[in-house]
């Protein structure tokens, strides 16, 4: 097994050209907002879509995983923005973000997401890898009443099989950090990447302070935590995964029957860049679902 997926099983643990959006939605455009947090931190904010979606439907709100920018859900701000109402989080120290002097925790970054949240009067949250677990603890932390569905994209959510520990990927980042993240960044996806792509999102990475980085990572919190979270959570819940983590999601699926799965075989942990068309068809129909069950 590639080192490359180890550490995705353990991190699961102005706008960037990062992937071509369909020719159709080329005119869409996308906007910045700045959110200051109730600890005084500036937080940005990528928009997109008529204002008046909102209103008829919730709007997509998208969280990145690990270091990685807003900017890398362009395809979706795009394409999706062309009907429907979406923004997209650059987490504290990410993307065009401030980069706080403190608050790099699970539990302040679930605050931060729930002052994200509380900016629209209707939300589906999509979490990809990291995000994915940030969203999880949002939930458990302030409920799903700000929330109507949730989107888990390629994280383990403590289901088995157990993925594989990833601690020499912390020792690496330590040693050779540039290095480190230049591979964790190609790794991500299984089409060819420009090279210029990937440069762009190894640079992201490397603006938050090391320590900062390393202090993301939720190990001291135990897999049932976030097992216990996805199977008790109330509202529509779509789990997207890649092949690595294609068993959790049919053991959420048995233990939560009215879960929605889609397995990705041909795609890399990055999936909603990897196969676009596909990723924004399944979140398309899950929010015209939940927006017609709610009419």
């Amino acid at each position: 097994m590639r080192r490359g997926v180890a550490v995705f099983s353990f991190i699961c643990g102005a706008a960037l050209m990062i992937a071509p959006a369909h020719a159709q939605s080329a005119n869409t455009a996308i906007g910045g907002a700045a959110l200051i947090t109730t600890d005084g931190v500036r937080l940005n904010v990528l928009e997109a879509g008529p204002r008046d979606a909102a209103a008829a439907a919730p709007v997509i709100a998208l969280l990145p995983g690990w270091s990685m920018p807003a900017a890398i859900w362009r395809t979706q701000l795009v394409t999706l923005g062309a009907t429907h109402r979406v923004a997209a989080l650059d987490p504290r120290g990410q993307g065009d973000s401030e980069i706080a002097p403190s608050g790099y925790t699970i539990e302040r970054r679930a605050a931060d997401i729930h002052e994200f949240v509380a900016r629209y009067s209707r939300v589906i949250l999509v979490g990809w890898s990291l995000g994915a677990l940030e969203a999880l603890h949002y939930v458990h932390r302030y409920g799903d009443a700000a929330i109507e569905g949730l989107v888990l994209v390629d994280s383990s959510v403590g289901e088995d099989p157990v993925p594989p520990a990833g601690s020499e990927f912390r020792d690496a980042l330590k040693r050779d950090r540039r290095a480190t993240l230049d591979e964790f960044v190609r790794g991500m996806f299984r089409t060819p990447r420009a090279e210029s792509e990937i440069a762009q999102l190894r640079e992201a990475a490397l603006r938050m302070p090391l320590e900062a980085s390393l202090s993301l990572f939720p190990g001291h919190i135990r897999r049932e935590h976030w097992r216990g979270i996805a199977r008790a959570f109330r509202k529509p819940l779509l789990y997207a995964v890649s092949a690595q983590f294609g068993e959790q999601a049919r053991a959420l699926r048995r233990a939560r029957p009215r879960t929605r799965i889609a397995v990705f075989e041909n795609a890399g942990h990055a999936l909603f860049v990897d196969e676009p068309e596909r990723f924004n068809r399944l979140i398309t129909d899950f929010v015209g679902e939940i927006a017609a069950s709610t009419r």
